[in-house]
């Protein structure tokens, strides 16, 4: 069972990609804020939030892209946990779907 689990953490961690960038979020009532986008997997992303959101929270974001030949990449996401991280929140939120 151990060596099942650390396999799973393995591809896991192998498919979560770091990044680092501003993220603009938009709630179903209209609401912006802006964020960092601190890490990126095809399941979910990680974010760092001035304000706590609830769990459940449905976001629409918007990642800008560093070139004009490719689009900002544009998902849907829900909230799964809002944790305090000093003066600031980290969400963990789930992909629900990817616009473009």
């Amino acid at each position: 069972m151990a060596d099942t689990m650390r396999d799973y953490s393995e591809k896991r961690d192998f498919h979560r990609m770091q990044v680092d960038t501003r993220i603009d979020l938009t709630d179903t009532a209209g609401n912006t804020y802006q964020g960092v986008c601190r890490d990126l997997s095809g399941t979910g992303m990680q974010i760092i939030l001035d304000r706590a959101l609830d769990e459940g929270t449905q976001l629409h974001t918007v990642l800008p892209s560093s070139s004009d030949q490719f689009p900002p990449f544009e998902t849907v996401v829900t909230v799964i946990r809002c944790v305090p991280e000093g003066d600031r929140y980290r969400l963990g939120t789930a992909i629900t779907e990817v616009k473009r």
